[in-house]
């Protein structure tokens, strides 16, 4: 009888601790991260466009995928941008290592050459 309340007990001090390790390693995950660029005015030009049709090869090839890439945004509330961009990357870090890319810098340069834009990164929280 006393080896089934030791096998009980140390059964659910077991389970116990499997499920505050699994909350703890939950916790210690991370979201994905989202490059969010904003453009208060853009410009039409054909040295842009030729840009912007690059874009989708830099996000694909350094991870990245458009979430939002339109110039349909509705204001609730204060103006909305002309243009709205939002790549999603699995952390901050590949946001990062993208953004300082020689070929994403050489896109930034003409974007920041031809359009009234900011860029950041946001963190997602963890699901």
């Amino acid at each position: 009888m006393k080896a089934r309340y030791a096998l009980a007990i140390v059964a659910v001090a077991g389970l116990g601790l499997g499920l505050a390790g699994g909350k703890q390693l939950h916790a210690q995950s991370k979201g994905p991260a989202f490059l969010v660029i904003d453009y208060n005015e853009s410009n039409d030009s054909a040295e842009y466009k030729a840009a912007l049709d690059k874009a989708t090869g830099l996000v694909n090839s350094g991870g990245g995928h458009f979430v939002i890439r339109g110039t349909n945004a509705m204001a609730l509330d204060g103006t909305a941008p002309k243009r709205f961009v939002v790549i999603q990357f699995d952390s901050v870090e590949k946001a990062k290592a993208w953004n300082d890319d020689p070929a994403v810098k050489d896109f930034n340069a003409i974007r920041e050459k031809l359009t009234k834009s900011r860029s950041f990164i946001v963190e997602s929280v963890p699901n």
